[in-house]
């Protein structure tokens, strides 16, 4: 990973990401480097950013939390990835955007699909490494050097976390030259082709080449010479046949069992349609059964995912039959449940009603007991105050009694005097009459 300034404010950044496959995470940043002495960052998405099938791909403001607030950078960025096989037919797109706290990043959702990058005859990925350019100019008063056979795009087609447009920079390739140059005129290509350090920026001096080829061109050129010589292989009609062969017998498997398909890895499947796509064995081929055959490489390798939707889409509805199974069971549950409360709760009302006519009952007893009471409270008030009038009376009768009982005997003997005295006269007349 290194940059190198063509200027104070134009730097082409390169980055070599190795074992891109093992990518684990979802995001993916370069090391830092530096732009008119501001450090800047790039940002990939290895699986797209809110898209699918795609890479995104974004220039990102390095030391955008620490700087003051209404901030903003200008910044006019070249992406590109390598064809690491044919550089000409490398993918570029050039936009431009003014930077700011709420837009600290800038590229391409939908940069470039990952079909693309991940078809080995693309050579967007070579041995699992990816080759990233970056050309950045911070000078709004500067256009990046326009790269050779590049269609230019609207600089208005990036955007910041949304899918690019379809219109974009379109590598010019020719196919004649892909099935019947050769060798040597493809290596001769790659040299022509190579980034040169003395193309003229618009509006500032001419930048001076160097005198010595940088370890990156260097590396670059083996690379594109690795992938020509690897492109005219002559191979053997036995390894025709074992192509033939492997390809057969993944049909014969079956499709949930293709686990060789594996995107972003050499496999033998990879090689097999390698051997057959190649110029000796496709030169025997129609152009039918070379159609046919792209499109049975492109089947094959989408089978996997296929089937793990179908396999997960059929999951899903067992799991949503246990889960329909339970919630069905909780709900006769909470029915039961409801239903026993409110038998329940009607005995209870009923034990409530009954319970009031036996207080209304009590509270009546009460009221009669309580009348009672206040009845005999009055008669035995009255009686007690007689008894207290007659207390007072009492000594009264008692002298009035003892003076009865007097007189009583008084009478009597009276009485006795009265009838002794008659008796006496009684005798004395009978005497006298005698």
């Amino acid at each position: 990973m290194e940059s190198s300034s063509r200027s104070r404010q134009v730097t082409k950044f390169r980055w070599k990401i190795e074992n891109f496959s093992l990518i684990e995470t979802k995001k993916h940043y370069s090391d830092n480097f530096f732009v008119g002495g501001n450090p800047w960052r790039v940002l990939i998405f290895p699986e797209g950013n809110t898209v699918e099938h795609y890479l995104s791909i974004y220039l990102v403001v390095a030391d955008a939390a620490t700087l003051p607030s209404g901030w903003t950078r200008y910044a006019r960025v070249r992406f590109s990835i390598i064809n690491q096989i044919k550089p000409k037919s490398s993918t570029y797109k050039e936009t431009s955007h003014k930077l700011n706290k709420k837009e600290c990043d800038w590229g391409y959702t939908e940069f470039l699909s990952l079909s693309e990058l991940h078809d080995p005859r693309k050579g967007y990925l070579k041995n699992d490494t990816c080759l990233v350019e970056v050309d950045v100019s911070t000078d709004e008063s500067i256009d990046l050097p326009a790269p050779e056979f590049i269609v230019e795009s609207d600089p208005n087609e990036a955007d910041h976390g949304k899918p690019a447009l379809k219109k974009q920079k379109t590598a010019i390739t020719n196919p004649e030259e892909e099935i019947n140059a050769s060798a040597l005129a493809l290596v001769l290509s790659c040299l022509e082709q190579l980034p040169s350090n003395a193309q003229p920026c618009s509006s500032i001096e001419t930048i001076k080449p160097k005198e010595y080829p940088s370890e990156e061109d260097m590396d670059a050129l083996f690379t594109s010479l690795e992938s020509v010589l690897a492109s005219h292989k002559v191979y053997s009609s036995e390894e025709v046949k074992e192509a033939i062969s492997i390809i057969e017998e993944a049909l014969c498997m079956a499709p949930a069992s293709a686990t060789f398909f594996e995107i972003g890895k050499l496999s033998t499947l990879d090689k097999a349609f390698k051997v057959l796509s190649s110029s000796d064995c496709s030169s025997a081929l129609t152009v039918e059964q070379k159609t046919e055959l792209l499109a049975l490489e492109k089947n094959l390798k989408e089978v996997p995912q296929r089937v793990a939707k179908a396999t997960q889409d059929k999951a899903l509805l067992s799991e949503k039959e246990s889960l329909k199974l339970t919630l069905t069971r909780d709900l006769e549950h909470s029915l039961n449940f409801f239903k026993q409360g409110k038998a329940e709760l009607i005995q209870i009302e009923q034990k409530i009603a009954s319970l009031h006519e036996q207080v209304d009952e009590e509270e009546k007893k009460k009221t009669d007991i309580l009348a009672a009471r206040a009845e005999k409270f009055k008669i035995t008030n009255d009686k007690k105050m007689e008894l207290e009038a007659l207390g007072k009376e009492w000594p009264e009768y008692e002298a009035k009694a003892k003076a009865a009982e007097d007189e009583l005997k008084t009478v009597a003997a009276e009485w006795s005097r009265m009838k002794d005295f008659i008796s006496s006269t009684k005798e004395s007349f009978r005497k006298g009459t005698d």
